[in-house]
């Protein structure tokens, strides 16, 4: 995938995490994007070490995987800053 695909994927999961993970965290629209990219790649890397398979396309397996490392990302974000 493109980055600009990447990009719109991790926005589409990050929105999505802060939706099921509500709070408040600074930075705001922005750091969502960031954070919910991160969680994609985060999320795809630890499919793929469990064995998962390759993660690859707009699917709604990589999107759950996108989802759940977007939701571990932004835990891991919210432990750091508080």
């Amino acid at each position: 995938m493109g980055i600009i695909s990447w990009i719109v994927f991790g926005l589409i999961a990050g929105i999505l995490a802060k939706w099921i993970m509500p709070g408040r965290d600074g930075g705001g629209f922005i750091v969502t994007v960031i954070l919910g990219v991160i969680g994609a790649v985060v999320g795809g890397w630890i499919s793929t070490f469990f064995g998962y398979g390759k993660v690859d396309g707009f699917n709604l397996g990589s999107f759950a995987v996108a989802v759940i490392g977007a939701l571990v990302v932004l835990f891991i974000y919210r432990k750091i800053k508080a």
